[in-house]
């Protein structure tokens, strides 16, 4: 075997010890679903860290840089805008949140609302862990390693079984080393391309390089409506702030994942726009990695596992946060010894739906954009506004919910494969009708009902 095939058996043999590992340390219901609630600041920061620079962040920066240049930056530094706005309500999103954020949903509009939001995440969601399969699969395939379909079984099988033995006791421990991993293979592979393009001549950054015809200022402000947003409220975002030992560690690790997050996006974009085309791609499905015309073998191998990484600490969090939602929808308490078992016959079962999807959908990036864009049109507006304590509408919540994300995800695909505005349009309409039910007068019955006076002041 070569040097890469057993860097890459190690690493997946790491991640399936970990769940075996995990699976003996669950000593209770809260230790699976939010590791008894005890996450320090170097597991919360690992976790938050390696599930946003995910699969589909790296690869959809790459791809994005070769076609926009320096303006792919704004993916990611649109990503750290918005964990800085969480910084500052992330205590509170610790203490009010359980285990999911569809609990978060029925404290503040009701059993209607929540319901309603435990359909529409896994929804969602599933093309969220579908994405970082097709990343993974096309790193491998790129490579020539795997066929993409053997690629999809093999990254979708892996990830499933550590969640599904240790849940978020796995979780917090994989993410962690696979943070590291995925730094490690950052610089390095940054470091290298410097020295071997040192003679080359690219555009540098500068203000002007931001904004091009491929990516313009209208492009950043729906970029920092419909995906950065989903770092200011988004389920698995929090369900690694539900597991942080308090507020005070919850909101450090947002803002240091913050800070980390802004040097990698400079280095992401730097390789995808010195990447050229390092090596034609295995198949129509593989991907063109950077670095593979000058890199060494073992820096090779770590750069795919650092890929890897990114891929399984991203899915493992939507996988688990999903199955959850789900668990508690079908039981109606998670708290419940059958919502256990329940969660644990879930998650193989959404992971097999993901790899399915992943072998029909082979688009990173739009793929993930129109699952952020239907996720961010029907909670944002609704859940900010329960967390700040605002007096709204609870009673027209689902119907909110609904609406906005039902026109923000048929705005999405519209600008997606129609020319114009009118997608764009679309998108603001959805977050406007969302806003309208919520603020629709109320009546004083319905005021008494208004959101509990104990999530006003806290």
């Amino acid at each position: 075997m070569t040097v890469i095939t057993w860097i890459l058996l190690a690493y997946f043999l790491l991640m399936t010890g970990i769940g075996i590992y995990s699976f003996f340390r669950v000593k209770s219901i809260s230790d699976y679903y939010i590791s008894g609630k005890q996450g320090n600041l170097w597991q919360i920061t690992g976790t938050l860290f390696a599930t946003i620079i995910g699969g589909s962040a790296i690869l959809g920066t790459v791809e994005l840089s070769q076609k926009a240049g320096w303006a792919a930056v704004w993916f990611l530094t649109s990503a750290s805008a918005g964990l800085f706005v969480l910084a500052i309500i992330a205590p509170k999103v610790s203490r009010l949140g359980h285990y999911t954020l569809p609990e978060m949903i029925r404290n503040f509009y009701g059993r209607r609302a929540e319901r309603t939001a435990a359909f529409m995440i896994p929804f969602a969601w599933l093309g969220i862990i579908a994405v970082q399969i097709i990343a993974g699969a096309k790193v491998l395939s790129g490579l020539g390693i795997m066929s993409y379909s053997g690629s999809a079984w093999l990254c979708g099988v892996v990830f499933t079984l550590y969640t599904l033995l240790g849940g978020q006791k796995s979780i917090l421990k994989s993410d962690f080393v696979q943070a590291l991993i995925i730094l490690a293979g950052v610089v390095v592979l940054f470091v290298l391309r410097r020295k071997a393009c040192a003679g080359d001549n690219f555009p540098p950054l500068s203000p002007s390089t931001l904004f091009n015809e491929d990516f313009s200022a209208m492009d950043l402000f729906f970029l920092l409506v419909t995906y950065s947003v989903t770092f200011v409220v988004g389920p698995d975002i929090y369900s690694r702030i539900f597991c942080a030992r308090d507020g005070k560690v919850a909101r450090k690790s947002v803002i240091l994942t913050a800070l980390l997050i802004i040097p990698v996006a400079y280095m992401l974009t730097f390789l995808g726009i010195t990447a050229g085309h390092d090596i034609p791609p295995a198949n129509e499905n593989g991907f063109i990695l950077p670095g593979t015309s000058f890199l060494p073998p073992w820096a090779l191998g770590l750069l795919v596992a650092a890929l890897l990484s990114a891929v399984m600490s991203s899915a493992d969090t939507t996988l688990l946060t999903s199955s959850l939602i789900l668990a508690e929808l079908v039981t109606g308490n998670l708290d419940k010894k059958e919502s256990f078992n329940t969660t644990r016959v879930i998650i193989p079962v959404m992971g097999c739906l993901s790899i399915l999807i992943a072998l029909k959908v082979t688009s990173i990036l739009n793929a993930f954009l129109i699952s952020l864009s239907f996720f961010s049109g029907a909670f944002i507006i609704p859940v900010i506004a329960g967390i700040a304590g605002w007096k709204v509408n609870r009673h027209l919540a689902y119907a909110a919910i609904i609406t906005g994300g039902i026109t923000t995800l048929a705005g999405k695909i519209v600008s997606n494969t129609v020319p114009g505005n009118g997608g764009n349009l679309l998108i603001l309409l959805g977050f406007g009708l969302n806003a309208f039910l919520l603020l629709i007068p109320f009546t004083q019955k319905s005021k008494k009902k208004s959101l509990p006076h104990k999530y006003f002041n806290l």
